[in-house]
């Protein structure tokens, strides 16, 4: 993929990066040699782009040619508008004052380039508003009134108002970031599209593991899309890619739901989608959509602080409290005395209005049926932890803790009731992966809950399908990609 750095005037333009082409943008715009190019990431670096101007053109046509421009138009026409910029960056305000504090004067100018500033102690700030407004030289304004920063405005910065003393460190920020872009593979198939993954390598029990996540990039690239692995740190290059799909455990108030929601609103394909996020991590939201839809759960009580004494009447003890945003076991408590209930009760009750109750239901496995695309993908069973309720077991410590087995059973030996009851509860959420846990108790089922961004590890959930997981994935990612870029042509 070629990168292309458009300026108004290349003999106006002070640096040398190497390993990227300079064109002006009248050059971009007229010749058909860049019309027709299939793939390039374009950096518009224009001295104007107000409305209809060559610069405003280089980003509008970038996007209707499939290339990667930076900005995109909406994040020029974002600039244009001081109080959307503030509101777009409201949530920097504790990260505003803390890196502003120290300075005197009540007005500062901060020189933002691709992400960086010559003063360390600023990159963060310097990152964080390059990643809301994804500009590549940007110059933020901020006033003190009182003990309090705001930002005043942000505008792009045409390349002869870099002072000669930051050329050298523009050139370096430049050519930093330029290498983070890893070069096509020679591969049989020529990747038509981009797919970034994003994980987080310090999680101690991601979705997939290291060896999944090598599969995953196999088998997208044998579909003809180009990988690449990024990071929280990434969030303004998401315009780069053709879809995003989000392999660290996600929360609703968090970088993995930001993700997705800027993801979607950049046109990416992308799972899981921040409305999936949003109901499959709240147990209250589940727990009434299951029952109000007739699914089978377990006797469930959505308790507040004024219906506590109803609990033990309606599900009797022991019984299970779920935090409405529980994950990987944690969150979840098996409570065996009215004494313990009322404390774990009241503890849960300080961090949600609402907590899910429910009655006690002993398995030695859970099924966990994952549901892609509203097809049914593969089936598992989850065994508990051992001399434990759940199928995991945490420590005292984050890294310390015991996981039941996994064991992959294929969809034509899994009861027909159970792949059913999954399907019917994914569909109520969307169109997106899911894992359904379902206990079974004699011919009954009952449906604990539905999770987003469900396992996928090399040597368990694969262990029928093998290889067929990650390809079949990888497939609906194709497929929505190309349906959306044929609407995208109409």
């Amino acid at each position: 993929m070629s990168i292309l750095i458009v300026v108004s005037n290349p003999h106006d333009w002070p640096l040398d990066i190497p390993d990227v082409t300079v064109v002006s943008a009248r050059v971009y715009l007229t010749d058909p040699a860049y019309g027709g190019q299939l793939r390039a990431r374009v950096f518009n670096l224009c001295k104007s782009y107000r409305y209809q101007s060559l610069g405003y053109y280089v980003s509008l046509l970038a996007e209707a040619r499939g290339h990667k421009p930076l900005p995109r138009v909406n994040a020029i026409e974002d600039m244009q508008s001081p109080s959307l910029v503030r509101l777009l960056t409201e949530n920097l305000d504790e990260l505003v004052q803390k890196s502003l504090s120290a300075i005197k004067s009540d007005h500062f100018e901060l020189s933002i380039y691709f992400g960086h500033n010559v003063a360390k102690h600023y990159d963060h700030l310097s990152r964080q508003l390059f990643n809301l407004l994804q500009a590549p030289l940007l110059r933020a304004y901020f006033d003190r009134h009182g003990n309090q920063w705001s930002i005043r405005s942000i505008k792009t910065i045409a390349t002869n108002d870099i002072p000669p003393q930051h050329q050298d460190f523009v050139v370096q920020a430049a050519t930093d970031y330029f290498s983070r872009h890893t070069p096509w593979p020679t591969k049989l198939v020529t990747p038509r599209y981009d797919l970034a993954i994003l994980h987080d390598p310090d999680n101690t029990e991601p979705p997939s593991n290291a060896k999944a996540m090598k599969h995953f990039e196999k088998a997208a690239e044998n579909l003809g899309m180009h990988v690449e692995l990024i990071t929280r740190t990434d969030l303004g290059r998401l315009p780069e890619f053709d879809a995003l799909f989000i392999r660290d455990t996600t929360f609703v108030n968090h970088y993995t739901y930001r993700f997705s929601r800027r993801a979607v609103a950049e046109g990416l394909v992308v799972i899981d989608d921040p409305n999936s996020i949003l109901k499959c991590n709240n147990k209250v939201y589940l727990a009434e959509l299951l029952i109000r839809h007739h699914i089978p759960v377990p006797k469930t009580i959505l308790v507040h602080k004024d219906n506590l004494e109803q609990v033990i009447p309606i599900l009797a003890l022991p019984c299970v409290l779920k935090q409405p945003d529980s994950s990987f076991s944690l969150g979840v408590v098996k409570v065996t005395s009215e004494e313990e209930l009322r404390n774990k009760v009241n503890e849960l009750l300080d961090k949600s209005e609402l907590i899910v109750a429910q009655e006690y239901l002993p398995t030695e496995f859970d099924w966990r049926i994952a549901i892609l695309d509203r097809r049914p993908l593969f089936a598992c069973k989850y065994f508990m932890a051992p001399g434990h309720w759940q199928i995991i077991k945490h420590g005292e410590q984050k890294r310390d803790y015991i996981e039941g087995l996994t064991q992959a059973i294929s969809l034509e030996e899994t009861p027909v009731k159970v792949v059913k009851i999954a399907l019917k509860a994914a569909n109520l959420i969307g169109d997106g992966f899911y894992g359904v846990d379902i206990k079974q108790i004699g011919k009954k089922c009952y449906v604990i809950e539905i999770n987003d961004n469900p396992n996928v590890d090399a040597g368990n959930e694969d262990g029928i399908l093998k290889d067929a997981v990650y390809a079949q994935i990888m497939e609906v990612f194709l497929r929505r990609i190309e349906i959306r870029k044929r609407g995208n042509q109409r």
